[in-house]
């Protein structure tokens, strides 16, 4: 079982924890809070690097090794990153409870290392017809991010 974890912030309050874990080969399950949101979706994301110098707008674009178009988590073709959308109450908290085969702990696609980005607006899941649809689901800003690490 490897796992991993991704502490959330941001200048706007928004916080949260993620928690990563892969037994074997098998599929990642992603589960964790964040807080601090406004209520609805709220486009959330792995982005291709852990590198948060100049806050979440350094982490690049989508993690996204084979090249695809932006699509929704059950699509095969999809950023490896795309991770659809997180459910925030009206209590401002979402909690997530997710699987996904294309975001390995482990191997030359590992997502060790990048961050996992929330973004301000809904993912439109590449089927939205804005511009920016089929590269970043016209998610808007990055409203909190967190670099992922190996967790013991």
């Amino acid at each position: 079982m490897v796992k991993a974890v991704a502490v959330l912030a941001s200048s706007e309050g928004v916080k949260g924890t993620i928690f990563f874990t892969q037994e074997g080969d098998g599929p990642t399950t992603v589960t964790g809070s964040i807080s601090g949101l406004k209520p609805g979706l709220h486009g959330f994301h792995v982005h291709a690097l852990g590198d948060t110098t100049n806050g979440c707008m350094s982490t690049g674009p989508h993690f996204n090794p084979a090249g695809k178009e932006h699509g929704a988590p059950e699509d095969e073709n999809r950023h490896a990153g795309d991770l659809g959308n997180v459910i925030v109450g009206e209590d401002g908290t979402a909690n997530i409870s997710k699987e996904d085969n294309q975001i390995p702990l482990t191997g030359a696609n590992s997502i060790i290392g990048r961050a996992v980005v929330v973004h301000a607006d809904p993912d439109d899941l590449g089927k939205g017809g804005h511009e920016l649809s089929k590269s970043t689901g016209n998610a808007g800003g990055r409203v909190a991010c967190g670099i992922i690490g190996l967790q013991g």
